[in-house]
């Protein structure tokens, strides 16, 4: 089978490659055309476009980028029909994916979606078109099934978190390579340059107050580490670690995380953690109007309750969140009380079998109908 697979971040990417392995086990001689990143590539899947090239961030980027953002559609419409591939398989990044969706269901192709895009929280009325574009949905969150079949009278696949058995089984069989002699705050400020620029220089100003610890940076994918060392030089307790982010987490005692994926591989880590966002102040007005949730975090949303603190635009500043990281490190019933709301998140997330394994035998079995 010839497996076009299309993920737009580094989490999809991650996504991406864990299913490319698990499917070649079920269709050996399986061959995949991709647009992901270093982790599809090393998989096995032909690269055509990385990532760094596609992802943006927040309404008004995205506007900004909008003539790249129409070209990118047009060469992957493209390369599409010269590839013809038996499936499609869609991985998240909704406002690139879906249009993708709506044109390639036009042109006769099979569509399975994995990691179903967020409409619960914003534009809800994609999924009527969704439903007709969309051959088979599978979906991660345990409170997605129910919401698209009640809601929706959709029948969607649940596979499980990716994440969840991956970082058990990490955790299970990795050895500890320490990574520093003081105790280590992580900062996890987030995979694109725009995003960083926004969060990092925040979470700096906020380790010079705590000089007993060393911070280190979890370097994203594809960017070069001189745009970092132009932002630490100025810190003598600030360093960066590559390619090891789960390494950092293994050690570190507590976590300054951007929202997003990373969010929830902290907490299934077990590491208490600041959830920081910072958006431009017109992306942040207009989805503040469009987005529908109570929180932004993934922790949070699964446990539909506050478990790890959010620091929201204006409330992400240095005071807030030295007052936020020093309660985090000091005070031990808080950090009790977060490993007994990580408990609860990794008991409803962990199952028998690995979500890239079931999301597979969902594929190969629909594909074989």
């Amino acid at each position: 089978m010839k497996y076009y697979i299309i993920a737009g971040e580094a989490s999809g990417d991650l996504h991406g490659s864990n299913l490319i392995v698990a499917l070649k086990q079920i269709d050996p001689e399986a061959a995949f055309r991709c647009w992901g990143g270093d982790k599809m590539q090393q998989a096995g899947a032909v690269l055509v476009k990385h990532y760094r090239d596609l992802a943006f961030m927040g309404f008004a980027e995205v506007a900004k980028n909008l003539p790249t953002i129409f070209r990118n559609l047009k060469f992957c419409k493209k390369d599409i029909l010269e590839c013809s591939p038996d499936v499609i398989i869609l991985i998240d990044y909704p406002g690139f994916n879906l249009r993708i969706a709506k044109w390639a269901h036009k042109q006769g192709q099979k569509i399975i979606y994995y990691i179903s895009p967020q409409v619960w929280a914003w534009k809800e009325n994609r999924v009527r078109m969704m439903k007709q574009c969309i051959d088979k949905m599978m979906v991660i969150l345990p409170f997605e099934k129910e919401y698209y079949k009640s809601r929706w009278n959709w029948d969607v696949t649940y596979t499980g978190h990716p994440l969840a058995n991956i970082i058990h089984h990490y955790k299970e069989t990795i050895s500890i390579e320490k990574l520093s002699d003081k105790p280590i705050v992580a900062l996890l400020p987030g995979s694109r340059k725009q995003e960083i620029l926004k969060k990092l220089p925040v979470m700096l100003e906020v380790s010079s107050k705590f000089p007993e610890y060393q911070f280190i940076v979890a370097v994203a994918p594809g960017l070069d580490k001189e745009f970092y060392n132009d932002l630490l030089s100025e810190y003598n307790n600030v360093t960066y670690a590559s390619g090891i982010t789960y390494q950092l987490l293994l050690q570190a005692k507590a976590a300054l995380v951007t929202s997003g994926t990373a969010t929830l591989e902290t907490a299934l880590f077990g590491v208490p953690q600041v959830v920081c966002y910072k958006g431009s102040y017109l992306s942040y007005q207009i989805g503040r109007r469009l987005v529908n949730v109570k929180y932004i975090s993934l922790v949070n949303l699964i446990l539909d309750k506050p478990a790890v603190k959010e620091l929201i635009q204006n409330e992400f500043n240095a005071v807030n969140l030295e007052q936020e990281l020093r309660s985090l490190l000091n005070n031990e019933e808080k950090r009790k009380e977060v490993q007994k709301d990580y408990t609860e998140l990794q008991d409803l997330l962990l199952s028998d079998e690995d979500a890239p394994g079931i999301a597979a035998s969902t594929i190969v079995n629909f594909l074989k109908q």
